[in-house]
Order: structure tokens, then sequence, then C-alpha cells
């Protein structure tokens, strides 16, 4: 199991546009994929939208996002680059 944490960065937040890109890149890998708010104990699976929408996560909400399975390593990798990237929006 690998987990990292992050913040979102993007001024629109975690909105669908995010959600979906973030969904469609966690499942890309096998590993389970589950996702929530530091401030919270509840996490969802990262490899669904409507899941990742309940997250409602604002610019500056930090994350911690934990992946389980063969390839944990690099699904966390690519997940984290994501988030960074502002999950490839201008702003």
């Amino acid at each position: 199991m690998e987990r990292c944490k992050v913040e979102i960065l993007n001024k629109l937040g975690l909105h669908a546009r995010p959600a979906m890109t973030f969904a469609e890149k966690a499942s890309e890998f096998t590993s389970t994929i589950t996702v929530r708010r530091i401030d919270s104990e509840d996490s969802v699976d990262g490899k669904s939208i409507m899941q990742m929408l309940m997250l409602a996560g604002t610019m500056g909400t930090k994350l911690e996002i934990v992946a389980d399975g063969d390839d944990a390593k690099a699904a966390l990798g690519a997940l984290q680059e994501l988030v960074n990237a502002r999950f490839q929006e201008d702003e």
C-alpha cells in the first residue's frame, strides 16, 4: 500500500472536468485507489467521477491518495503529477 498527500492547486477546484480526468487516470491502473480530504476520515473511490465530486475540493484542499495493488507506486506517481499539474487546466 502506497500513499501520498497533495493539494488542489487549480483555481476552480475539483469540479466535473478534473474529477473525470482523475477518475480516468486512476482507472488506467489495476490498484485500488481511494482518496480522502485530510480533514475527514471518509474516503471515496478514486475511479468514480461521482465519488470524487463528493469530496467538494476547492483550491487549497489537501487530499490523501492511497493506492493498493501491484502498480500502486506508478499509480500514485501519475495521480500526484496530475494534481500538481492542476488537472491540466490553465488556472
